[in-house]
C-alpha cells in the first residue's frame, strides 16, 4: 500500500501524531478539522455557523493540497457538540456541497478540540491518481 501524507500552510497544523491527510490511489481521507483559524491556530467564533464556514475552508485547503475539492467528497462524518445546533450547521454545510451530497453521519459528542462546537472529517476521490 502506497500512503501519501497530504499538508498545507492553509489549515490548521496537525497537534499530534497525525496527517492532514492521507492519500491512497484516488482516495483521500482526511483528519478532522475544527474551526481553527491557519494562522493563529485560534478558534474562530462563537456559533456553530461561523465555525462551520471555518471548517469548511480548512477542508477545502487540505483537499485542494491533495489536487481535488468538495465537489469529488464521498463522505463526511460531522460531530457536534450539541444536536441543538444541526439546523445551523446543515445549512451551512448545504451551501458548500454540490449535488449529489456526500453520503454523511452526523453525532454529538461530549467535547472537541479547543472547545470547538463542531468538527468534519471526508473521505474524498481525487479527479486523476498518481
Amino acid at each position: 500500500m502506497d500512503k501519501k501524507r497530504i499538508h498545507t500552510n492553509d489549515a490548521p497544523a496537525a497537534v499530534g501524531p497525525y496527517s492532514q491527510a492521507i492519500r491512497v490511489g484516488d482516495h483521500i481521507f482526511t483528519a478532522g478539522q475544527v474551526a481553527l483559524d491557519p494562522t493563529s491556530g485560534e478558534l474562530v467564533g462563537d456559533d456553530v455557523a461561523t465555525q462551520t464556514e471555518q471548517v469548511l475552508s480548512n477542508l477545502r485547503a487540505v483537499l485542494a493540497a491533495a489536487g481535488t475539492g468538495l465537489a469529488y467528497v464521498v463522505k463526511t462524518t460531522v460531530f457536534l457538540k450539541s444536536m441543538g445546533d444541526f439546523a445551523a450547521m446543515n445549512a451551512v454545510y448545504a451551501r458548500h456541497f454540490p449535488e449529489p451530497f456526500p453520503a454523511r453521519s452526523t453525532v454529538e459528542v461530549g467535547a472537541l478540540p479547543k472547545g470547538g462546537l463542531v468538527e468534519i472529517e471526508c473521505i474524498a476521490l481525487a479527479p486523476t491518481a498518481d
